[in-house]
């Protein structure tokens, strides 16, 4: 992580996705149609983990 140079916010379950999309960023000079693929998959994996989030929430919610 820190030679991917990912910062601490960013290190969750999805950060194996980020460091090819930010490879890919820094290689096209951040150009917003480039990388879609990636992109797409980092942000993909960033909801699922928001939606088990809630799941988990919810559960703890209606548990106490």
């Amino acid at each position: 992580m820190r030679v991917a140079r990912i910062d601490m916010a960013f290190r969750d379950r999805c950060a194996d996705k980020l460091v090819p999309l930010n490879k890919c960023r820094r290689a096209s000079f951040f150009l917003p149609w480039k990388c879609e693929e990636e992109r797409h998959a980092y942000e993909k994996c960033e909801y699922l983990e928001y939606k088990l989030r809630v799941a988990k929430a919810s559960a703890a919610r209606q548990e106490a």
